[in-house]
């Protein structure tokens, strides 16, 4: 009897939420959506991405908006958090990453809303300085991430180190690369290790969001620069379905307001430009 009371107590409770949660899936689903005044939980890298996020947050208060800023330290798990549920949103990646993304996991079901700002990747060197010649078998350290690594890759072929098949595909790997005459060897690190793994390379190509919080200025310090007409402009990115909700437009408004861009202008120098100008 005692068993049976327990079981009908369950299922007297599971009913009584069904109004608020739902039962099983449902429960799990309504944990996810943020709602009244739970912060909005935004995904991004450590480094620029968050000092960005930081002050929008400020921002944000002031308009009543609550924002939870959530950093990572790597590409793959913002994007794997927005699809189980965890964040509302992201900013931390551009187009091309996320559209490697949805190649590789069309389930994640991810959109941009909005655009955000431009990092200029850029190479760095402990020997080398800004006009030396780059010697015979240089070692290159670039990301082993598809987007990121196409995008060093191309930054050597504009800079007329190298050639491609297609200078103007973003997906290019160290197997697209048609000539390659002074013998250079590439060598593929995660993006977020390469600032420290300088020593061991001739140079590396950097991405600004992990360049900037190790000490390096893309306009001062770099040896090769990529040109700002460049396909790789940051996003602000959620899941389909929560592209129509009336956050998404007040985080845009707030983002993309005078008071953020002279925030981003200020604060990184001109070395992180607004996209959406």
């Amino acid at each position: 009897m005692k068993k049976l009371a327990k079981i009908l107590t369950a299922a007297a409770l599971c009913i009584a939420a069904l109004t608020t949660f739902g039962c099983g899936d449902d429960k799990k689903e309504a944990a996810k959506a943020p709602a009244g005044d739970a912060p909005v939980k935004i995904a991004v890298t450590a480094g620029p991405h968050a000092e960005i996020m930081d002050n929008v947050k400020k921002l944000a208060e002031k308009q009543g908006l609550k924002i939870e800023v959530v950093e990572f330290n790597d590409y793959v798990t913002p994007n794997v958090a927005l699809f189980q549920g965890e964040v509302f949103a992201n900013s931390m990646q551009h187009r091309p990453y996320l559209d490697a993304t949805l190649q590789k996991e069309p389930k994640f079901d991810l959109v941009e809303v909005f655009k955000t700002v431009n990092f200029p990747m850029a190479a760095y060197s402990k020997t080398l300085k800004k006009g030396d010649a780059i010697p015979e078998g240089a070692t290159i350290g670039i990301p082993n991430d598809p987007s990121n690594g196409g995008r060093a890759i191309l930054v050597l072929a504009n800079a007329g180190l190298i050639k491609v098949k297609d200078i103007k595909n973003v997906t290019t790997t160290v197997a697209d690369i048609t000539e390659n005459p002074h013998n250079f060897k590439f060598l593929e690190l995660d993006a977020a290790t390469i600032p420290r793994s300088l020593p061991d390379v001739t140079f590396a190509v950097i991405n600004a969001n992990y360049a900037i919080p190790a000490g390096l200025n893309p306009t001062k310090d770099s040896i090769i620069l990529e040109s700002a007409d460049n396909p790789f402009v940051n996003i602000f990115v959620t899941k389909k379905t929560n592209e129509n909700d009336p956050r998404i437009a007040k985080l845009k408004e707030i983002y993309q307001s005078a008071d953020n861009e002279k925030f981003i202008m200020e604060h990184f120098q001109g070395t992180i430009l607004p996209a959406w100008k």
